[in-house]
């Protein structure tokens, strides 16, 4: 179903079909949230590896969901999954190194049963091969799962060694994906090496619209060698925010390309990436999560268009 065509606000969805929630009965009411998601969907991208299809917004999990669950964060985390879930999202990327974060998600993902509706993406920093084993299956441990959609090197951490254990344990199933990550792109040359030698299924790294180094080298070669792109620090850990701010989004960015906000500008402006497969900025805000997710939805930007977006922020 064209997004294009469906994006609409559920709540005006609701006031549309003729009848107000309070007044539905269970059923009816589901059946609308139902189609209003439905008519909500996110479009999607192939993981080059295998042609499965991955929602281009999900949600990162870094130092946002550190946090000491209770009445109020269980509530506000667990919202910010349902909402990308209603919007077709899946993506939730997280790590053990992120302290609590991995097990808030994993708890999270448990307490909602939606085990089955979600690609876990995680990672492990280790310094040897027993390190390693031990992070992998406290990951399983901490998502009660026996197997993960993509294990991830974090920060190239004694990639040599770990390669091997995330090879040797996609192929007994456990991992349906490998890849690898890092903070910046400054080991370029190491980084490029992997990504054309190894047969890794995702590379993820901080791309942005201020941001864009890797146009050059590293997306290309992704491209090439069919790699998957996941990228994080899209808003610039908040650096972009405070770059409009007092600016109001410019209005051939809505009337072209369904853009509303400055979150779905920046995020756009990635995603229109052809190499990009999936976002994953990190957020807290049910709020937030409902705005990022419509930079998945609606027209995107063509590289004239991206253009024009950068050159756009230079003028501010």
């Amino acid at each position: 179903m064209s997004t294009r065509k469906f994006e609409i606000d559920r709540r005006r969805f609701m006031e549309g079909a003729g009848v107000a929630g309070a007044s539905l009965a269970l059923g009816q009411l589901a059946a609308l949230e139902a189609l209003a998601a439905e008519m909500m969907t996110m479009d999607t991208r192939p993981i080059p590896s295998t042609g499965e299809r991955l929602p281009i917004v999900g949600v990162g999990t870094s130092r946002v969901f550190n946090v000491t669950l209770n009445t109020e964060t269980r509530a506000r985390l667990g919202g910010v999954l349902k909402v990308m879930l209603a919007a077709g999202g899946t993506v939730i990327d997280t790590a053990n190194g992120y302290r609590r974060a991995e097990g808030v998600a994993g708890r999270l993902v448990t307490e909602l049963d939606i085990r089955d509706k979600v690609f876990i993406a995680t990672k492990i920093g280790a310094n040897d091969r027993e390190d390693g084993l031990a992070q992998i299956r406290n990951s399983l441990k901490l998502f009660n799962t026996k197997k993960i959609e993509l294990m991830q090197i974090h920060n190239l951490r004694d990639w040599r060694t770990q390669i091997k254990t995330l090879r040797a344990m996609k192929e007994k199933g456990v991992f349906k994906y490998i890849g690898v990550t890092h903070y910046d792109t400054d080991p370029e040359d190491e980084i490029a090496r992997i990504i054309a030698n190894e047969k890794i299924d995702f590379f993820q790294f901080p791309y942005s619209i201020a941001r864009r180094e890797g146009d050059k080298r590293i997306l290309p070669l992704a491209r090439e060698k069919g790699v998957a792109i996941l990228t994080h620090r899209n808003f610039g850990r908040g650096a972009l925010f405070r770059q409009v701010r007092g600016h109001k989004v410019p209005e051939w960015a809505a009337r072209e390309y369904d853009i509303k906000s400055w979150a779905q500008f920046f995020l756009k402006f990635v995603i229109a990436h052809p190499a990009h497969t999936t976002v994953i900025p990190g957020t807290s805000k049910i709020h937030h999560m409902r705005d990022n997710v419509r930079a998945g939805m609606g027209r995107m930007p063509d590289a004239a268009g991206r253009e024009r977006m950068a050159k756009h922020m230079t003028s501010l």
